[in-house]
């Protein structure tokens, strides 16, 4: 036998040996028989990791021969893991990979689920497509998956050497943007071309309410999509709204870009183009957006919105806003110019960020009449808002023994039908946790002496008062007053009798003053002259406290077969002394006439920011008595025959005192209040009054006779009041409030309507949250249900200080909405005022959900608001420019 025909013998033997596990032990053999043969092969599994490599039987010319030819690239380029639920068939012939039913493949960079996948790893081509149930529907369509891009398509052909695929019926998603494509072709992993393309927001990428119909698209995800011959087509109907060509940028990131302006027309302004600016994206953490708006008339308006937040440190958002407003023509007598800004910055530290020390910040601060004269802001719950707050804190706890806590304070209050401003710039306070100097180091603190502390406490203050022309002028910084006051509490309480609980304290006050007075008789003015003095001068006071109380229960049972099983009743009665003696060495006298002869005493320190020491000694007692009741009864809904509380009144309170000091009148006017809830806890019900036991003269002085000895009965009432609110709906469910409103100084509810920001037309009248609101299945109009919710305030005062017996103020106020349909809501506001007889203000709401889209239209019949507004739009931000907004401002009048 030849050498050649052993070779071809162990040649054959080897091929057959290809799959199995002997393979490594039939190649030695043949390494060791035939020397001048060279066979290079690798082992072969299948297995659900294939690896195959390519296989090279050479025959060299010679026993000295070198194997210089290089080896063939591997037809796969990494490890192929995959699975399927039916079965995976490996076609060598064919050299293709089939998987059926439920298939998965992940492949280097890329993954892809299907009904069926083939893979033809000597092409490098993979096929994916879907599969038909029993009925015949296709199920289980692609999931193509490269890094952070998702295609989902009906069928597709990927390349796995170039990267290339072509993709029928493919469906993305690029933020809010939802793309369908006939066809699409993948040039690489950040380039796709599709031909008639479907581009919408709606989230039924299926059968969406609306999309733009592009007839060619360059995409390239998260970058950008460049669209041909662009329309616009609502429920399956073309419409004639479209473009030559469009440019949609995709990005994760914010970026800078015009914000279009919105068109519209005033009948004192003129015609206008509000809202357009520039949006900066400056970073990851706060970014800017700039603002304008411009009439015929010459008025403009200007705004810079900031939001800013570092995770786990802070968040916060600040606005400027500043108008221009001009009435009718120059040289016109109706002509009017005014000038209105608004400054809003709210800032919030992460409970995280630090242990001991806190920074907060809510401002909202301006002209007095911004809100009411405001042509861009239509915010009517702020325009009925009579005050602005602010208030910018720090805080900071020393840990240490015993512990200080010192906190740093700017606060801001302004009447904006006053015009009056009270500042504080700033006022510091800081104190010293409470010592018991004779409390044992361990056990509990009990008796007299082992509850004694006392406590230090400081206070500094550069309060301003001033107008709302004088805002942040010199003026108004020369008028601020500047002063500290310092408090040392010494306080104690025990028991006596077991069932009485005694407290008694005293505290010694001392304030420094930087502003004081002098009063004096001006011969060249013929009158008393108040002087401002500065200068450092200081008063120290006194004064003594005492109080005992205890609490007594009675309980009233009529029987456990009754509806009302017992009432119980909580009093707390009390008794309290104070003592505070005279300071008459801090008084003064001065002449309040030329001869000098009649004086009159003041103090230099009178109008201080902490007040002024007291002239008159006071020695008085104070009495006070709380009560609650509350009953046991039948729970209806029990089916265990359970019983439950019901709270009758949360409070019945009644509180007076008696001057020991006095001379006359020792006796104060008792107040009366009380409050409870009623409907299951829906109405809150709150009521006081003042009763005079003291009688008055026919000028309505109090006179030292008791109305019960001058005709009368034993009290007098003199003033009343009540209040109710209740809140009620369908559900059970609390009413969300208002955040729009109390984020541009109004109410959190929508009693005096609902705010609209004319420059975010998107956001909902009713502040709806749609990401977790539950979808509804249907639009049609309700059959057994309709959603509502209705609140109602009432108010009344009665005044009779001086027999006048009138009802001061009598008004009822009511909002509501009413959900006709899963998509469609209605609301009002509005209420009637019983002592002026007239209807207070009045909102009409009208709100439809397109789902992608948002129509509206806001109504104020009449009043000194009244105006109406139309907005039908894309409530996606990627298309909000889309839109039609039309609306009747208010002609304010400057």
């Amino acid at each position: 036998m030849t050498l050649q025909k052993v070779s071809q013998i162990f040649t054959k033997i080897l091929l057959k040996a290809l799959r199995t596990k002997l393979f490594h032990i039939v190649f030695s053999v043949i390494f060791l028989t035939i020397g001048t043969t060279q066979v290079f092969s690798q082992e072969i599994k299948i297995t659900d990791t294939i690896k195959i490599e390519s296989l090279s039987l050479i025959k060299p010319k010679d026993s000295t021969a070198i194997d210089s030819s290089k080896k063939k690239k591997p037809f796969l380029d990494g490890v192929v893991n995959m699975k399927a639920k039916d079965y995976e068939k490996l076609d060598q012939k064919k050299k293709q990979i089939t998987l059926y039913n439920e298939a998965e493949i992940y492949y280097t960079d890329f993954e892809l689920k299907a009904g069926k996948i083939v893979m033809d790893y000597e092409k490098n081509l993979v096929y994916a497509g879907r599969l038909k149930d029993s009925t015949g529907k296709y199920i289980q369509r692609p999931v193509f998956t490269q890094g952070s891009n998702v295609v989902e398509p009906d069928s597709i052909v990927f390349h796995t050497k170039t990267k290339k695929a072509l993709v029928w019926n493919s469906r993305t998603k690029q933020g809010e943007l939802n793309i369908k494509a006939e066809i699409s072709k993948r040039e690489n992993d950040s380039v796709y071309f599709m031909k008639n393309a479907r581009l919408t927001t709606s989230k039924n990428i299926e059968d969406p309410e609306y999309y733009f119909l592009v007839r060619k698209v360059k995409f390239v995800p998260k970058k950008k999509v460049v669209a041909g011959l662009t329309n616009m087509v609502i429920a399956d109907v073309p419409t004639p709204i479209g473009l030559p060509f469009a440019y949609f940028p995709m990005t994760e990131e914010s970026t800078s870009g015009f914000i279009l302006p919105t068109p519209g027309q005033n009948n004192r302004q003129g015609y206008f183009l509000q809202n357009g600016g520039y949006y900066f994206a400056l970073s990851d953490y706060y970014d800017l957006a700039v603002l304008g708006d411009y009439y015929t008339n010459g008025s403009y308006g200007l705004r810079a919105e900031s939001s800013y937040a570092k995770r786990y440190k802070f968040s916060g958002r600040f606005n400027f806003r500043f108008e221009n407003n001009i009435q009718s023509e120059k040289g016109f007598p109706d002509y009017v110019k005014s000038k209105q800004y608004n400054i809003q910055w709210s800032h919030s530290q992460d409970a995280k960020a630090a242990a001991n020390s806190r920074f907060s910040a809510s401002v909202n601060l301006g002209s007095s009449q911004y809100y009411r004269q405001s042509i861009n802001m239509n915010n009517v719950g702020s325009s009925l808002n009579n005050n602005l707050s602010s208030s910018i804190s720090f805080s900071k706890t020393f840990q240490t023994v015993p512990q200080v806590n010192m906190s740093l304070s700017a606060t801001h209050s302004q009447n904006t039908n006053t015009e009056q401003i009270d500042m504080t710039l700033p006022t510091l306070q800081a104190s010293v946790d409470r010592i018991y100097p004779f409390a044992p180091k361990d056990g509990v603190k009990k008796g007299f002496f082992k509850n004694i502390n006392l406590q230090y406490n400081v206070r500094g203050e550069n309060r301003i008062k001033t107008a709302d022309s004088l805002f942040f002028k010199p003026q108004m910084f020369r008028d601020a007053k500047t002063g500290f006051q310092h408090t040392i509490p010494i306080n104690t309480n025990f028991k006596v009798f077991k069932y009485f609980s005694v407290s008694m304290g005293a505290a010694y006050n001392e304030v420094w003053a930087f502003n004081t007075i002098q009063k004096y008789f001006s011969t060249i003015e013929n009158k008393v002259v108040t002087e401002d003095q500065k200068g450092f001068e200081t008063f120290r006071t006194y004064n003594f406290s005492a109080g005992i109380g205890t609490t007594i229960y009675g309980t009233f049972n009529f029987g456990e077969d009754k509806k009302i099983q017992a009432i119980r009743h909580v009093m707390r009665p009390n008794v309290s002394y104070g003592y505070t003696p005279s300071f008459e060495k801090y008084y003064d006298t001065y002449a309040i006439d030329a001869t000098g002869l009649t004086t009159a005493e003041y103090t230099k320190f009178d109008g201080g920011l902490f007040g002024a020491p007291g002239k008159n000694y006071s020695n008085s007692l104070g009495f006070s008595l709380s009560n609650t009741f509350e009953a046991k009864m039948q729970d209806k809904e029990s089916k265990k025959g359970e019983t439950k509380k019901v709270m009758l009144l949360n409070n019945l309170n009644f509180s007076t005192s008696y001057n020991l000091a006095a001379d006359s009148l020792a006796w104060s006017p008792m107040r009366v209040s009380g409050g409870t809830q009623l409907f299951k806890q829906k109405m809150n019900v709150n009521f006081g009054a003042t009763l005079d036991p003291y009688a008055i003269d026919n000028s309505g002085r109090r006179i030292e006779k008791f109305n019960i000895d001058n005709g009368g009965s034993l009290f007098r009432m003199t003033s009343a009041n009540m209040t109710l609110n209740y809140s009620f709906s369908s559900t059970d469910g609390e009413k969300k409030t208002n955040k729009q409103n109390q984020q541009n100084g109004g109410t959190g509810d929508d009693l005096f309507g609902t705010s609209t920001d004319l420059s975010d037309s998107r956001q909902s009248l009713f502040d709806k949250d749609k990401e977790g609101e539950k979808e509804e299945s249907s639009n049609e109009w309700y059959n057994t249900k309709l959603p509502w919710d209705l609140r109602l305030a009432y108010s009344v005062t009665y005044n009779n200080s001086n027999r006048q017996n009138e009802i001061s103020s009598n008004s009822l106020m009511a909002s509501g909405n009413v959900e006709l349909a899963p998509r469609w809501k209605v609301g009002f506001s509005s209420g009637y005022d019983f002592k002026q007889k007239g209807v207070t203000f009045t909102q009409l709401r009208f709100e439809r959900d397109l789902e992608s889209w948002r129509m509206s239209f806001n109504w104020v019949p009449f009043g000194t608001n009244t105006y109406w507004g139309f907005f039908i739009g894309i409530t996606s931000s990627v298309l909000s420019d889309i839109k039609y907004d039309k609306r009747q401002l208010p002609d304010r009048v400057f």
